[in-house]
């Protein structure tokens, strides 16, 4: 049965629009590798992907051992150690090593028995990215003016995403295997906001960070960064300069030259696995709740032109914020009269190209760009078909035996929350039927409890009734949780742009016993726990970006999740 969730839990995943929404603020190692080429023999093979199928146990004979015997304290996981708060909880903190988390065994779904860790083989390895929010932070349609209503409307680490994505694809190389089983990592799969203003220049910089490449985090004027960092207003944390703002008063440090540090090209190895794309709502509408207009419009005008909204009164913030939460604005009309009144407030910018929307159409495009192959698979789970039909849902063949399914449940009306049109339901039913001698693994964006229309509800009944599903793998609330739907699990894992910055690694097992059981184990970036203020380099300002992400404001919530949606092992009978 599915652990029931308090009116209270809700609101706290939710953090009050402001950060779940992103409406209002967001708007290395060395690797056992992949090369492209070897993908198509490793998800083919049964079992584990890229290991040796295990052969059906013949009757009153042991089944196949695992294909590797894993060091757990040599894997690079939490399960070893964690970046943990150091000094006052009232105060800015530094982080330092901690102890790790354990693993939590449950059994809501099928009771755990004795002697299955000699008798498991594994079915998938694979890791989950999420909430990536590679942000422009120059760029004009963002809301951080929004601060003067909360605090955490705005984030002060947001310069920094793109060092902290390349340090998370650094950790992710270095993983040797599945930390439980030791079976090769199949594929990487992000479940959606990987850019956080639905901005080409952000979707370069996520492309480049999956696949590798050079990359300049900066839009404008390439000579001077023309944000709300130095804008004089100590509503914001200013870095470089001397402003006792309103972060420097919580205890922010003053580091200089740290904007044309954040602003210097980078250059990010590429993942050595495959890996696919599942489609967010900061993806796919501007500030992640405004209907894209097939990227025309006054909103998209003004993405690519010269001014910049840098403050409101407290009046105006708060209203904007309550018509952006309640969703009543999906076309941004509210947003726009606001913009038209606001015009003698604004800062003059350099106008810039790189910052128009894109449409759903150029995002599967992008994905089918051979610039952007990496490891692959061509189009990154997109087909020519997704880019002509403007479907951003599909399946893929993780291993044999195992189904990836990923859905888009982007509102394209304007709306931060899910939603899942009939069509869609009715190709996953299809789908599901197709498959159901397969276990299968579905990915999206939101989890169940932040659709509007029903459509979590629609959802979780559908895979409820299809005993081939095994887990529902999302992101979106940018909280750690895992529920248990009546015959599979959902498994929604923390954000990577707020603290403590995290990722996931799945592997399903056969126990060879009657049941199958899920581990997740979390990990972090590559990045140090420690940081060192002289150190602007791209590994030091990844460290910061942890370490500023903990002090944000509004962050003092437990995004981490309780002990049993971190570590786990999930039990499942198996169909």
């Amino acid at each position: 049965m599915s652990r029931l969730r308090s009116a209270a839990e809700a609101a706290l995943d939710r953090r009050s629009f402001l950060a779940a929404t992103g409406a209002v603020g967001v708007s290395a190692g060395i690797g056992l590798a992949l090369r492209p080429d070897t993908h198509a023999r490793t998800v083919a093979a049964a079992g584990a992907p890229g290991a040796a199928p295990a052969a059906p146990a013949a009757p009153g004979a042991s089944p196949a051992a695992p294909p590797r015997v894993p060091v757990p304290g040599w894997f690079p996981t939490t399960l070893r150690t964690v970046a943990t708060p150091r000094g006052s909880a009232s105060g800015y903190r530094r982080l330092g090593p901690g102890p790790g988390w354990k693993r939590v065994v449950r059994t809501q779904l099928a009771a755990a028995r004795s002697g299955r860790a000699e008798r498991r083989t594994a079915l998938a390895s694979f890791v989950q990215l999420t909430d990536l929010h590679l942000t422009d932070v120059q760029h004009p349609v963002r809301t951080e003016y929004l601060r003067a209503q909360a605090a955490g409307a705005w984030r002060p680490q947001e310069a920094l995403t793109v060092h902290g994505a390349i340090s998370l694809v650094e950790r992710v190389n270095a993983l040797r295997g599945g930390p439980v089983t030791g079976a090769d990592l199949g594929f990487v799969m992000t479940t959606g906001d990987n850019t956080d203003n639905n901005c080409k220049a952000e979707l370069d910089w996520f492309l480049r960070t999956m696949s590798g490449g050079r990359i300049t985090p900066d839009t404008g004027d390439p000579a001077r960064y023309e944000g709300v960092q130095d804008s004089g207003l100590p509503l914001y944390w200013h870095p470089d300069a001397a402003l006792r703002d309103a972060d420097k008063q919580r205890g922010f440090p003053r580091l200089e030259g740290y904007l044309a540090a954040a602003r210097r090209p980078v250059t990010s190895p590429g993942l050595r696995l495959p890996w696919y794309s599942t489609v967010g709502n900061h993806d796919d509408l501007p500030s992640g709740c405004f209907a894209n207009g097939n990227g025309s419009g006054y909103l998209a005008e003004f993405a690519v032109g010269g001014r910049k909204l840098l403050s409101l009164p407290v009046g105006e913030a708060r209203a904007l914020e309550a018509v952006l939460r309640k969703g009543t604005d999906p076309r941004g009309g509210y947003f726009t009269d606001l913009l038209r009144r606001e015009t003698r407030r604004m800062r003059r910018v350099t106008p810039d190209a790189s910052r128009a929307p894109f449409t759903p159409r150029e995002y599967v495009e992008a994905h089918l760009d051979p610039a952007y192959a990496g490891a692959g698979p061509a189009g990154h789970g997109y087909t020519r078909e997704n880019a002509d039909t403007g479907n951003l849902h599909y399946s893929f063949r993780i291993s044999d035996g195992v189904l990836g399914i990923s859905l888009d449940t982007t509102d394209k009306g304007g709306h931060f929350a899910g939603s899942i049109g009939r069509a869609q339901l009715d190709w996953l039913k299809r789908t599901l039927l197709a498959h159901r001698d397969d276990h299968v693994i579905v990915f999206s964006h939101h989890n169940s409890w932040t659709f509007d229309d029903g459509g979590g509800e629609k959802l979780v009944a559908l895979l409820k009734r299809n005993r081939n599903v095994v887990a529902w793998i999302n992101g979106h609330s940018h909280r750690n949780e895992i529920l248990a739907h009546g015959g599979f699990w959902e498994i929604s894992t923390a954000s990577h742009v707020e603290f403590p910055q995290l990722a996931r690694i799945v592997e399903l097992t056969d126990n060879h016993d009657g049941t199958l059981s899920l581990f997740t184990t979390l990990i972090e970036s590559a990045a140090p726990h420690r940081t060192d203020y002289d150190d602007l380099s791209q590994t030091g300002l990844a460290a910061l970006y942890r370490e500023l992400s903990l002090n944000a404001p509004g962050a003092r919530q437990n995004l981490a999740g309780p002990p049993e949606a971190r570590n786990t092992e999930l039990l499942l009978k198996k169909r």
